[in-house]
C-alpha cells in the first residue's frame, strides 16, 4: 500500500462492506449421484434465489443462516463436518452404558467480550428454556492463572485490574500496563515502560499509519524485542503472539497484534462489551451451538450436502456457472446455482482459482502468499476434577505455548461421569498447543515432529513444569484416565513428522494487501472466511462470522435485493482518542513520525 492509498483509509469505511422453534433433524450426509446422473439434482437457478454455499464451518453456517432468513434458497457443501474448527469431536470407542462419546474438540472456546457479531447469531438460534436462545449457554469464566515455571512466582498477565475510571487516556493507560501487567512479569521497569509507550503510540495511532506503516512493521521490530532482556522477548514478544494468533514475532504484523491488544484492553475496562470479560460454553460445542444451529438452519430450509467438497469453479460467460463436487466415494457432478460463497480456509480456497477464475479476478492469486501456522489441541480425561482456577490456564514458559481449560466446572447441567464415556472420567483438561516448531522438553523435539504418544507426554510434562515445580501436586499421574488429539494432526512414519489438515492463517507483515473483500471481481462469486478481510481482523469465529455477514451484503448489493443488510458490528472504538488520531493523520501524512513514537 502506497502513502497516498494509505492517506485515504479508514478502517471503518475500509472494511465495511427472527427466532423459529427448532425442529429435530439428524445430520445426515446426502448422496451424490456420479457424472451424468439424473439432470433433477442439478441446482437449478431459480429466478436469481438459488445459493451454493462452499463450506459448513462458520462461515458458511453464517451465511446459510442469513440468507435463507433472506428468502434464498441455500445448498451447503461440506466434506467432513458442520461446524468447522469449532465444532466437537466425539472420540470413537469410547461410549458405554448407554453414555455418550466423550468430547474432543480442535482446542476449547473463548468468546471474549468484545464479541458481537456471534452473539448476534446465537441469539436467533432457539434453545430450549432459553430466552436468548444459544447465547444463554455462555457462562462466564472469572478467572484467569498464568503459572510459571523453575519456581518462579505465577503471573497475573490478564488478571483483573483496577477501576479504569478516568484511566482511558495515554498515561492512564501507561499505569496500567506497567502497574498491573508487566511488573509482575520480571520485565524490568524501564523496560516495562518502554513497552507502555509502545501500546499508548498503537492505540493513538490514525487508521492511515495503521495500514500504511504498522501493517508493515513486525511485532518484533515495533516492540524493539532486540535491545531487551530475555524476560521481555518471552513475555512481550513471543508470549503474546505464540499464544494469541500461534504466530511467530518476527514476521506477525504490529497492525493486527496491536488490534487485538487494544480489544483486550477495551475488553478489561468493559468498554464496549457484549457480555463478560471471558465467555465459554456450558456444554460440548455442538450441543450447546452447532447442533441446535443446523437443526435451526434446516427447519429454514437449508439443504446440507455432508461428505461433498467442491473440486472446482466451472466459469461460464464470466461468471461462475457450476461447481464441480466429489463424494466420499469419487463419484463427481456438476451442480448450478445462481450465485456461490466460498467459505473455505485459505489453504482449501485458493486451490480452487484457476487460470479461468483468476482471468476474471487476478486479484486472487494474492492468497497463495498468505502464511499459515498450527494452533490446535488436545484433550486430557481426568479421573478426578482439578480445582485450580475458574477459566483459563496460560503456562507462560512452556516451550509449545500451551494453554488450558478444565471443561466440568462450566458444564452445570452435565454429569461428566453419568453422561460420557465409560463412567470413569470426571473431567477434560482441554488443551490448545499454539507452537509446533519449538522443541520441547522431554524428547527434544518441536510438536511437529512427535508421534501424537510423544505430544500426549510432552505436553503433560509441559504443564506439570509450572503446576507443580514448588512441589505441589496439581497434576499427578494416575488421574489421567486417557487423551484424545485432534483428528487433523496426522503422523507420517515415513517422513517422521505431522500434517496438519485445519492449519490456521496467521497475519504476516503486508499481508493485508494480499487478502480478498467478501465481493470478488467474479460477478457472482463472493467470499467468507478468516482470510477476507474483515475488522477483527484475526483467524477466530467472530471473523469467521463478520465475513459471512459482509458476503451476505455484498450478495445482495449484486443482486438488487431489497431484503435488509446484514448488521456488521466492528471493534470498539474509544472516542477519546479521536482528536490525537486526528493529529496524527496529519502527521502520517506529512511523513512524519507518531509524536509519541520515542527512539
Amino acid at each position: 500500500m502506497t502513502d497516498t492509498q494509505a492517506s485515504s483509509v479508514s478502517r471503518r469505511r475500509f472494511l465495511r462492506g427472527t427466532g423459529v422453534a427448532a425442529a429435530a433433524a439428524g445430520l445426515t450426509a446426502g448422496s451424490l449421484p456420479t457424472a451424468g446422473a439424473s439432470p433433477a439434482w442439478r441446482g437449478r437457478r431459480s429466478g436469481g434465489k438459488s445459493v451454493a454455499v462452499l463450506g459448513g464451518g462458520m462461515a458458511g453456517l453464517a451465511v446459510a443462516h442469513e440468507l435463507v432468513e433472506r428468502g434464498f434458497r441455500v445448498t451447503v457443501f461440506e466434506p467432513t463436518a458442520l461446524g468447522g474448527k469449532a465444532r466437537s469431536i466425539p472420540v470413537p470407542g469410547t461410549a458405554e452404558g448407554g453414555r455418550k462419546e466423550l468430547p474432543g474438540e480442535h482446542g476449547f472456546r473463548f468468546f471474549p467480550g468484545f464479541y458481537h457479531n456471534v452473539p448476534d447469531t446465537m441469539r436467533r438460534i432457539p434453545f430450549p428454556g432459553n430466552a436468548n436462545g444459544v447465547w444463554d449457554n455462555l457462562v462466564a469464566a472469572t478467572e484467569g492463572k498464568y503459572p510459571r515455571a523453575n519456581g518462579r512466582a505465577d503471573a497475573t498477565m490478564f488478571g483483573m485490574l483496577p477501576d479504569p475510571a478516568g484511566a482511558l487516556t495515554p498515561d492512564g493507560l501507561r499505569r496500567i500496563l506497567v502497574e498491573e501487567i508487566l511488573k509482575q512479569q520480571g520485565v524490568k521497569p524501564w523496560e516495562a515502560e518502554f513497552f507502555a509507550n509502545r501500546i499508548v503510540v498503537f492505540l493513538t495511532s490514525s487508521d492511515e499509519r495503521r495500514f500504511g506503516q504498522w501493517e508493515h512493521v513486525s511485532w518484533w521490530d515495533y516492540v524493539r524485542a532486540e535491545q531487551y532482556s530475555d524476560e521481555y522477548r518471552n513475555v512481550v514478544a513471543e508470549g503474546l503472539t505464540r499464544q494469541l494468533v500461534a504466530a511467530k514475532a518476527d514476521v506477525a504484523s504490529t497492525r493486527t497484534i496491536g488490534n487485538m491488544a487494544e480489544a483486550f484492553i477495551m475488553n478489561i475496562m468493559g468498554r464496549g462489551n457484549d457480555g463478560e470479560l471471558d465467555r465459554v460454553l456450558n456444554a460440548p460445542t455442538n450441543e450447546a451451538w452447532i447442533d441446535p444451529w443446523v437443526r435451526l438452519l434446516r427447519t429454514l430450509g437449508v439443504e446440507f450436502r455432508l461428505g461433498e467438497a467442491v473440486t472446482a469453479l466451472n466459469v461460464e460467460s464470466g461468471r461462475i456457472g457450476s461447481v464441480r463436487v466429489r463424494d466420499e466415494a469419487g463419484h463427481t457432478a456438476d451442480f448450478e446455482a445462481d450465485w456461490f460463497v466460498c467459505a473455505m480456509p485459505v489453504e482449501r480456497a485458493r486451490q480452487l482459482w484457476s487460470r479461468d477464475v483468476l482471468a476474471l479476478d487476478s486479484s486472487l492469486a494474492g492468497t497463495r502468499e498468505l502464511a499459515t501456522e498450527w494452533m490446535t489441541g488436545i484433550q486430557y480425561y481426568l479421573r478426578e476434577h482439578i480445582d485450580y482456577t475458574h477459566g483459563h490456564i496460560s503456562f507462560v514458559d512452556s516451550q509449545w505455548a500451551v494453554t488450558a481449560l478444565t471443561q466440568d466446572q462450566f458444564w452445570q447441567d452435565r454429569n461428566f461421569r453419568a453422561d460420557y464415556g465409560d463412567g470413569n472420567v470426571a473431567d477434560c483438561l482441554s488443551v490448545d498447543i499454539s507452537d509446533w516448531n519449538t522443541p520441547g522438553m522431554l524428547f527434544g523435539k518441536p510438536a511437529s515432529r512427535c508421534t501424537a504418544d510423544e505430544i500426549a507426554r510432552e505436553t503433560w510434562a509441559q504443564m506439570k513444569a509450572h503446576l507443580e515445580d514448588t512441589g505441589e501436586s496439581w497434576l499427578p499421574d494416575e488421574i489421567l484416565h486417557s487423551w484424545f488429539l485432534d483428528p487433523a494432526i496426522v503422523w507420517d512414519p515415513d517422513r517422521q513428522r505431522n500434517t496438519n489438515e485445519t492449519p490456521l492463517l496467521i497475519n504476516t507483515t503486508s499481508s493485508w494487501e494480499k487478502r480478498p473483500t467478501a465481493h470478488t471481481g467474479v460477478p457472482n462469486l463472493f467470499l467468507a472466511g478468516d482470510f477476507v478481510r474483515t475488522d477483527v481482523d484475526l483467524a477466530t469465529m467472530e471473523s469467521a462470522n463478520e465475513s459471512g455477514r459482509a458476503a451476505v451484503n455484498a450478495l445482495l448489493d449484486a443482486a438488487d435485493s431489497n431484503a435488509e443488510r446484514v448488521t456488521v458490528y466492528d471493534l470498539y472504538d474509544p472516542p477519546e482518542f479521536e482528536a490525537v488520531k486526528a493529529t496524527d493523520a496529519q502527521l502520517y501524512r506529512a511523513g512524519l513520525p507518531h509524536a509519541l513514537d520515542r527512539p
